[in-house]
C-alpha cells in the first residue's frame, strides 16, 4: 500500500490539477443537477482511471494540459456510467455514501449521468486528434453493450464463464485499457508502445472486477463500502458463483437459494448464499483467474522503455490484484 500512496504523492500537483478540473468542468448554474453531479464527484473514489493517463503520458512527451483533457473526460464517463448502474442496480450505497438514485431519484439519477457524460464529450474536443475521439466513442458504445449484456444475464444460472468475461470486457476492462492507450496516444507516444500500454490496461481490468466480485462475496461492509452480496441482489451471477455452480453437490443448493432470491426481487437475506459460496472452491478459482490477468498484465510492461513510469504501473498493478476494497 505505501508504494501506491509514493506514486499518487509523486503525481500529486498533477492529480490535484486534474481534481479541480474535474469538478469545473462539471460546474452549472442548474442548482439540482449541480448539486447531483458534486455529491457524486466528493464521493471520491480511487482515481486509477487519470492515474493510468498521467503515468502512459510519461512514455512520449507528458504535458500536463494535454493529459488532463484525456484523463478528465474518462473519469467523467466512469462516474456516469457508476450513476446509471446504481439505477439498475437498485443501490442505495456506494463507496460508502448515499447513492444519487438515493438521494434524490431515479430520474434525477438518470439525467445527471447524462449531463456527466456530455461535459466528457465537451471536455475531450480539446484534444485535436481524430483517432483518439474514435477510440473513447467506439469504448462507449461496447460499455453501453456490456450493460445491457449484464440485465439480459441477470439470475441466468446457465451462463458461462466466457460469458461473464465478455460482459466485464466491456462494463470494465475497456475503459481501464483506453487509459492507458489514450494517455499515451495523447503525448505522442510510438504506436508500439501505445499497444502494449492497451494490453496492460486491458488485462489489470479484468483483474480490477473479478477482484471486485471477489470482495462482494468475502468483503466486509466498512471494507467495500456497501453491503456484502449486493450483486446477487441484483441479480448479477459474478464469476466466484459460475465456478461455484460447477459443483454437483454445491449446486442444487446454490440454486435453490438463486430462485428464493429472484422470487423476492433481492430484498431478503442473503448470509445463507454467501456462506455456501464462500464454502466452495469458487472464491479460490476466481482468484487464480485473476492472477493469471495479473501476469498478462505485467508480461505487457517487459518490453517497455525502463523509466520511473513502468515500476509505477507494476506497483499500481500489484495493488489493484491484492486490493482488499
Amino acid at each position: 500500500m505505501k508504494n501506491l500512496l509514493d506514486i499518487y504523492a509523486r503525481k500529486k500537483k498533477d492529480i490535484a490539477a486534474i481534481e479541480r478540473e474535474l469538478e469545473e468542468s462539471i460546474y452549472t448554474d442548474h442548482s439540482m443537477l449541480k448539486e447531483a453531479s458534486l455529491h457524486l464527484l466528493k464521493a471520491g473514489g480511487k482515481r486509477i482511471r487519470p492515474v493510468f493517463v498521467l503515468l502512459a503520458g510519461e512514455f512520449g512527451e507528458y504535458k500536463l494540459q494535454t493529459m488532463k483533457h484525456i484523463a478528465v473526460p474518462l473519469e467523467l464517463i466512469h462516474m456516469a456510467s457508476l450513476v446509471h448502474d446504481d439505477v439498475i442496480d437498485d443501490a442505495n450505497t456506494r463507496r460508502g455514501q448515499l447513492t444519487v438514485r438515493s438521494k434524490w431519484d431515479n430520474r434525477i439519477a438518470m439525467y445527471t449521468g447524462d449531463y456527466i457524460f456530455a461535459k466528457a464529450l465537451s471536455v475531450i474536443t480539446q484534444i485535436p486528434k481524430q483517432a483518439v475521439h474514435q477510440v473513447m466513442s467506439k469504448a462507449i458504445v461496447e460499455m453501453s453493450i456490456g450493460e445491457m449484456e449484464q440485465i439480459r444475464f441477470f439470475y441466468d444460472h446457465e451462463q458461462t464463464i466466457r460469458d461473464y468475461l465478455l460482459r466485464i470486457r466491456r462494463k470494465t476492462a475497456l475503459l481501464i485499457a483506453i487509459s492507458c492507450q489514450l494517455g499515451a496516444m495523447a503525448a505522442d507516444a510510438p504506436d508500439w508502445i501505445c499497444n502494449r500500454l492497451y494490453a496492460f490496461g486491458y488485462n489489470i481490468g479484468m483483474v480490477f472486477q473479478i477482484r471486485d466480485d471477489v470482495l462482494d462475496l468475502t468483503g466486509t461492509e466498512k471494507q467495500i463500502g456497501k453491503p456484502p452480496g449486493s450483486d446477487i441482489k441484483q441479480g448479477n451471477i459474478t464469476i466466484p458463483v459460475i465456478y461455484a455452480l460447477k459443483n454437483p453437490v454445491l449446486r442444487p443448493q446454490l440454486l435453490g437459494e438463486l430462485e428464493r432470491i429472484q422470487q423476492l426481487d433481492g430484498q431478503t437475506d442473503v448470509s445463507r448464499f454467501i456462506d455456501l459460496i464462500r464454502g466452495s472452491e469458487g472464491i479460490v478459482q476466481a482468484e487464480e483467474l485473476s492472477q493469471k490477468y495479473l501476469n498478462k498484465a505485467l508480461t505487457a510492461l517487459d518490453d517497455l522503455p525502463d523509466r520511473q513510469a513502468k515500476k509505477d504501473l507494476i506497483e499500481v498493478a500489484r495493488f489493484i490484484g491484492d486490493r482488499t476494497y
